[in-house]
């Protein structure tokens, strides 16, 4: 069975869905559950329960309170039939707080320089927002591009890191 839990933050509701385990499948700023629902790939669907997440919750209010590293560690399970979209996941996850990238600059850190679309897609369909920071890929020109869960939110997190 699956759980999920919203909190408040500085930027609105964040909701998330996590295995019993404490692995978060899908989230984002966002209450609607059947929404992260089908985020997440069709055979890991389930039933869910309103209950705690694990640490994924204190590791996200951490991250809110200032500790920028507070998520290296939240376990995920994002599943994909594509090895680059995988692999661009986990190289994903080595973006620092601070320190932006494009896309063109994350498709050469994935390893395939060409696959800059490839890279858009990886960030498009991230289900797991925040801890995978997709936020942190921007524009080749420095600026935003899109984000599921709005621009705002995604200057916010920007400018969070920065330390502004």
């Amino acid at each position: 069975m699956l759980r999920y839990s919203t909190m408040d933050t500085p930027v609105g509701p964040f909701t998330m869905i996590a295995t019993e385990q404490g692995a978060v499948r899908a989230a984002g700023f966002t209450t609607d559950v059947p929404e992260l629902m089908r985020l997440t790939h069709p055979s890991m669907r389930g039933l869910l329960e309103r209950h705690d997440v694990g640490p994924a919750r204190e590791a996200v209010r951490d991250y809110f309170d200032g500790d920028l590293t507070a998520l290296d560690t939240v376990p995920v399970e994002q599943h994909t039939k594509g090895g680059f979209m995988g692999h661009a996941w986990d190289v994903m996850r080595e973006i620092k707080p601070g320190m932006p990238v494009t896309y063109t600059r994350f498709a050469e850190l994935s390893g395939n320089p060409a696959a800059v679309r490839g890279a858009a897609q990886a960030c498009a369909r991230n289900a797991v927002a925040l801890i995978l920071p997709c936020h942190r890929v921007l524009r080749s020109d420095g600026s935003l591009g899109g984000y599921r869960w709005g621009l705002t939110i995604k200057a916010w997190l920007l400018k969070h890191e920065a330390g502004d």
